[in-house]
């Protein structure tokens, strides 16, 4: 069969749909230029690897070829792949929610006026055959098409309508001589929060359940805030730990590899849907890391260990980037991979094994998934031992020995494909994850292994003073994005207070201008998710809210603020409450929404607490690992030997002849350097919370 113009794609993506009859283009001027030539609307279809509803649409329909005539005979059809071009996504998503006043998803297919681009009908899966209240994908074609001919003034004037909504989405500069900064949205958003909190299972809200770490992370930094203060509120801290601890134990962690999946279809975290992505596993690691920093709970580590290990050893690449997703689907089937039969179990352990993993999993249950059985925790240990009469140290050595045994019969299955893409904003939120777990647990494998991946970045997609998005096949390509700038920054800073490299502090400035020269609305305040020689599209977005991944305004505003107190750049300082201040409308209407910007706010609101320790060998380490050893998240450590030279003005200043010094200022308020251990850990009991709290 004859390839269409997806065939030179590096994205696996597009690649899995270059054999289809359908004559696809990847977005670029080609194709947008022989859609205004030939006057015909474009079919732009966006999707991702990992997305089951695009493989079944693209099955169903994209591979047929009574539809794919359909499609070439009466649209230029345009496939998008969402993770390499999240500007176009976030744009035709917009609009689909604009034009369907509901929310959108994947895939999204969407049909645009050849002469502009904007979109004039908007869906996302549609079947080969009219079910479930949806048309058949063959005669919405034609009537799609038929509407394009005959309505050509009302659909001008639907998308002029439109336009001018997209551009009312990014907000006007405040009125800056009435607007204060308050801490009421930090408190309401954690009472938002609490109140969608599901008491039994954990979580928030009702099935499809997602982990939400930016909402835990929120909940987290708020409950010790409020503690510090002399404030506690117990149940942010109880809401958290519950939430983990049940995904932990669910079918929504992989019971037997570690790594999470995307989301949970029901209220249990019980049957996942089974694709795994980087961006989920990157934030939920250095959550784990954090509550068993605060508890001492074994659960947490053991989960951070095992998702850390998951992704050492199946999600990054021999030079160093780590790659994107794995399928939901193996060999044609969603969770193929992972689900089991007693029978097939039981041939493989012993009878103790046995006895012990299929009363844990639910093996002696009723069938979880299709008829099969997916691992998932139905009761406590101490149950175990009270109904097989076991000791809890035998019950866990023969779990974990099932357990094993398990793994290494399912390496040899067909396994769900890779998307080996290398994406630097995926790459930065577990960097960050992976250097923040590193510390805390006194791994210093997983920081190595977050070094290997800044250092492929670097080499890679660090090109002529510029960011590149995406990596694949030997390719760096796309400008790289807000999220990329922002995440990217986040992460240098966190493997800053694990480990001093000059280069990286260097590297970390130079993103940092870039946001400011390239992305800052330097007149209303906040950043624009792509740079200002970007391709023209029909938005420039300015998104402030979280979604699965945290918003990149929000890490631009706290890396940013941190950043600037560290280095005594007013600019930066500056750029993050600007950020703030145009977000403000949005914050204080839903401030659940907008986790990651509240932590900025946190920290405009009680200043980032900066601490620069200078001194020699193990001293300076001793210093340092204290500092970091308790849980306070409004805290920026570094540590810097006095043998470093030709450091940034403020830094320069920051010094120690001898002796070990640490410095310790709040925003800008700096205070007396410290100069006994003792004095030290007195200064740093004011603004941290104790082990075991």
């Amino acid at each position: 069969m004859s390839k269409n113009r997806l065939a030179d794609a590096t994205s696996p993506y597009l690649q899995q749909h270059a054999d289809n009859p359908v004559h696809w283009y990847p977005w670029g001027n080609e194709a947008l230029d022989l859609a205004r030539q030939q006057g015909k609307p474009i079919l732009l279809s966006i999707g991702y690897s990992a997305c089951h509803w695009c493989h079944v649409m693209a099955h169903e329909s994209f591979e047929d070829l009574e539809t794919a005539g359909i499609m070439n005979r009466l649209y230029v059809n345009i496939k998008v792949d969402r993770e390499e071009r999240p500007d176009l996504d976030k744009i035709y998503q917009t609009a689909h929610q604009l034009l369907a006043r509901r929310p959108g998803g994947w895939p999204l297919t969407v049909f645009l006026t050849p002469e502009d681009q904007v979109p004039f009908f908007a869906g996302t899966y549609f079947p080969d055959h009219a079910r479930h209240g949806l048309p058949a994908f063959r005669n919405l074609l034609r009537d799609i098409a038929q509407a394009f001919q005959d309505q050509r003034e009302e659909i001008a004037g639907q998308n002029q309508a439109l336009s001018e909504a997209l551009a009312r989405l990014n907000p006007q500069p405040p009125d800056n001589r009435k607007l204060s900064f308050e801490a009421a949205p930090l408190q309401l958003a954690s009472q938002q929060l609490s109140e969608s909190f599901d008491e039994t299972w954990g979580g928030f809200g009702r099935a499809p359940k997602f982990p939400h770490p930016g909402s835990l992370n929120r909940l987290l930094r708020n409950w010790a805030s409020l503690t510090i203060n002399g404030k506690p509120e117990p149940r942010y801290l109880y809401q958290v730990d519950h939430t983990l601890t049940r995904m932990a134990l669910g079918g929504v962690n992989d019971q037997l590899g570690g790594g999470f999946y995307r989301y949970s279809v029901d209220d249990r975290w019980m049957i996942p849907h089974f694709e795994k992505m980087l961006y989920d596993n990157g934030q939920l690691l250095g959550l784990y890391a954090d509550l068993w920093q605060l508890t001492g709970k074994p659960q947490f580590r053991a989960t951070a260990e095992s998702t850390a290990a998951w992704v050492m050893r199946e999600m990054q690449s021999p030079a160093g980037g780590y790659y994107s997703s794995l399928d939901a689907d193996s060999e044609g089937h969603e969770g193929r991979f992972y689900i089991w039969t007693p029978e097939s179990v039981r041939s493989l352990l012993t009878d103790e094994e046995y006895q012990h993993l299929a009363a844990y999993y639910g093996l002696n249950r009723a069938p979880n998934f299709e008829g099969q059985w997916h691992l998932h925790n139905f009761i406590s240990i101490a149950d175990l031992n009270s109904t097989l009469g076991s000791t809890s140290v035998q019950a866990r050595a023969l779990l974990d020995s099932a357990r094993h045994k398990l793994f290494k019969v399912r390496e040899l299955r067909a396994r769900p494909s890779r998307d080996e893409k290398i994406l630097t904003s995926w790459n930065a939120l577990m960097i960050r994850g992976m250097a923040r777990t590193g510390r805390i647990l006194g791994c210093p494998q997983y920081i190595h292994s977050a070094e290997r991946s800044l250092d492929f970045l670097r080499t890679r997609l660090w090109q002529d003073g510029r960011l590149l998005a995406t990596h694949k096949d030997g390719r760096s390509q796309f400008p790289a994005y807000l999220d990329d700038h922002a995440y990217l920054l986040d992460a240098l800073l966190e493997l800053l207070q694990t480990r001093w490299r000059q280069e990286d502090l260097e590297f970390a400035i130079e993103l940092a201008e870039l946001l400011l020269t390239r992305f800052l609305d330097g007149n209303a305040g906040g950043f624009y998710f792509t740079a200002d020689d970007h391709e023209k599209l029909i938005h420039r977005p300015k998104p402030f809210g979280d979604d699965s991944i945290p918003s990149g305004n929000g890490v631009a505003a706290l890396a940013l603020c941190r950043l600037g107190h560290l280095l005594g750049e007013g600019r930066y300082t500056a750029a993050a409450e600007g950020t703030l201040r145009i977000a403000w409308e949005q914050i204080v209407q839903a401030p659940y929404a907008y986790c990651t910007l509240l932590d900025a706010l946190e920290e405009q609101l009680d200043p980032t607490e900066t601490i620069v320790i200078r001194g020699m060998g193990a001293d300076l380490e001793r210093w340092r690992n204290r500092a970091l050893s308790r849980y306070a998240p409004r805290r920026l450590v570094i540590a810097i030997a006095n043998s470093e030279e030709d450091l940034p003005a403020l830094l320069q200043t920051r010094r120690s002849e001898a002796r070990t010094l640490a410095y310790v200022c709040s925003g800008t308020q700096c205070e007396v350097p410290i100069e006994q251990f003792d004095a030290f850990e007195r200064r740093l009991s004011r603004t941290e919370i104790s082990f075991n709290a």
